[in-house]
């Protein structure tokens, strides 16, 4: 079975994530020694939260590190079917939008925090996320990513 740090999408998508975030933000996101496939499989996993979604309108997640996946109680198929949305409690997603609709604005957005819940119904507060647009090598706005190393269980 491959890991889903080797498929050739997700070493393609690693490298979206990694090159936006250090056009953006002016700093590497982990270590970028190796080739592309050692740096998706670092990015896999590093040890703070990596999350992307896509451009619909109502973003679908379509990346999630091994910390991800664990702190959302998801299957990277779960997470790939999951609107993003979801994992910010009904009340909150006003917030989220302004987030969103900074981070498009801005570039990026640092020391967010706020309350997000995982699959299950637990919740975190989770705190210094960095949020940032995605760019392909073309300059096509592509998503968005997020990181954080910082939570606490509710």
């Amino acid at each position: 079975m491959i890991n889903i740090w080797e498929n050739q999408q997700i070493i393609n998508w690693s490298q979206i994530i990694l090159n936006s975030y250090e056009k953006l933000l002016n700093k590497e996101l982990i270590d970028r020694k190796g080739d592309q496939l050692t740096q998706a499989k670092n990015l896999f996993y590093a040890p703070m939260v990596v999350f992307s979604h896509n451009t619909l309108s109502d973003p679908f997640y379509n990346y999630g590190n091994e910390k991800g996946l664990i702190l959302w109680d998801m299957s990277w198929e779960q997470l790939t079917k999951t609107p993003s949305r979801t994992t910010t409690e009904p009340l909150l997603r006003e917030e989220r939008e302004r987030l969103l609709h900074e981070t498009n604005t801005k570039g990026y957005v640092t020391d967010y925090q706020g309350v997000r819940i995982s699959r299950t119904g637990t919740k975190y507060h989770i705190k210094d996320i960095t949020m940032w647009n995605l760019f392909d090598d073309s300059d096509n706005y592509c998503g968005q990513a997020a990181t954080f190393s910082q939570w606490e269980k509710l």
